[in-house]
């Protein structure tokens, strides 16, 4: 994969690559009606979704950050995107181009004043992995291997004017109506200067890892605060796969069960016990040893939870709220889901998707045993989100509905039902024990 020698940086540079991405979507565009026309609509239509995957992909991952951030974040619900922008946009993880060795040393002394030989016996100027928001290295120091998480030069400055960028776009997609979307852009660009405050990550891993020890089969790297800084992460090397190369090569349904278990305990735990959530799902961010140990590796992207909405959230999942009318139309008053502007037409629509989405959605809550490799569970899902998208009474609504909390807690839920999916570890224990 070839290196990248510069990043744009500065808000010109960055504007010009994002409207670059879509005049070459337009192009894609044209050929898909022309190729439309003249042959196969439905070949035509995969074409257009590749060519555009493809080129989005190629595009942001130059740009690094915000707008790469959120293409990571769509691969996670594979029933939001066509496979094939899945399939390029999942590699957002921990696989886009990364940073030159000259630019490594650069940033890196830009960073903490100093290069990496003053710091380490050896550092590898080649990344082991690269994500959207910095890159990992391998370094050594007597007997102690390092990883050295380096952030992308300008992410963190940029925030806020690619957020702009990409605002416009996001409010046309969702549907969602400008005078009450601020709530929810302003949750995400929390987030992610949260995510570009190495100082604050290492904290919050090492606090998490903490009130986690007593879990079962799971760990933690150690944080090396001497040799880090608000732009640089230095850990402990752990070996293991990623658990996307897991789901590949494992053979055995013990092992893909019992990773399957120590994920959801730890993610009921961080719920229920913590309140606050590692609110990053995805392959990339989690390894599993030679022991078949869970290795929780990023905790830049976390989400406290409030304890009015955690109480309100964890009603609405139960199933005899569910089927109480009165409780539940209770519920989605406290949660922001319905709206004072709501004719009673609109709230008996509202009533009625929520009803059945949450129905499917909180089956795992309401049992003991739940089988997430059940392939019916996520078709009725996929389902009930192609109905959502072509009813015509919900079209005609504002899309911001809900509390801005659900932005980053419904990510969570559905980054683990996905990871759990993938695992396909058959029945685990859902109940919580705690």
């Amino acid at each position: 994969m070839k290196s990248l020698d510069k990043i744009p940086t500065t808000k010109i540079q960055r504007a010009s690559k994002i409207f670059g991405v879509g005049a070459k979507v337009g192009v894609n565009y044209i050929k898909y009606y022309g190729q439309k026309l003249t042959g196969d609509s439905t070949e035509a239509k995969a074409n257009l979704h590749e060519n555009n995957a493809s080129d989005i992909y190629e595009g942001l991952s130059k740009l690094k950050g915000s707008p790469l951030k959120m293409a990571q974040m769509l691969s996670m619900d594979q029933s939001i995107l066509p496979k094939a922008y899945v399939d390029k946009f999942s590699l957002a993880q921990f696989s886009v181009p990364p940073l030159s060795a000259p630019l490594v040393r650069k940033t890196f002394f830009k960073t903490l004043g100093k290069y990496p030989e003053d710091l380490f016996d050896e550092f590898n100027p080649e990344s082991s992995f690269a994500a959207s928001i910095g890159q990992v290295h391998h370094a050594k120091k007597g007997a102690q291997s390092f990883a050295v998480k380096i952030q992308y030069p300008g992410v963190a400055e940029s925030i806020s004017s690619d957020l702009a960028l990409i605002k416009p776009l996001a409010l046309k997609v969702f549907n969602i109506k400008s005078k009450d979307v601020e709530r929810y852009f302003k949750e995400v660009e929390s987030k992610l200067y949260e995510e570009t405050d190495y100082k604050r990550e290492i904290e919050q891993s090492s606090e998490i890892a903490a009130k986690c020890a007593y879990l079962q089969n799971i760990k933690f790297p150690k944080m090396y605060p001497e040799y880090s800084s608000e732009r640089i992460i230095t850990m402990e090397w752990m070996d293991g796969k990623h658990l996307s190369e897991l789901n590949e090569t494992n053979t055995n349904p013990e092992t893909a069960k019992k990773i399957s278990q120590t994920l959801w305990d730890f993610y009921m735990y961080q719920f229920h016990e913590l309140r606050v959530m590692h609110a990053d799902p995805h392959p990339g961010n989690f390894l599993v040893n030679e022991q078949k140990q869970l290795i929780v590796l990023d905790f830049g992207c976390t989400k406290a939870i409030p304890s009015a909405f955690y109480d309100s959230f964890y009603k609405l999942t139960k199933q005899e709220n569910i089927n109480d009318p009165e409780r539940f139309e209770e519920l989605l008053w406290e949660l922001q889901i319905f709206s004072k502007d709501d004719t009673d037409a609109q709230k008996n629509v509202v009533r009625s998707i929520f009803n059945q989405m949450l129905g499917m959605l909180c089956k795992p809550f309401n049992a003991d045993e739940f089988d997430f490799s059940d392939s019916e569970f996520f078709t009725e899902l996929a389902k009930i989100g192609d109905d959502l998208t072509k009813n015509t009474e919900i079209r005609k609504m504002s899309g911001n509905r809900g509390s801005e909390h659900f932005l980053y807690v419904n990510r969570t839920f559905i980054g683990l039902f996905s990871l759990l999916s993938q695992l396909k570890g058959g029945k685990i224990r859902t109940a919580i024990t705690f």
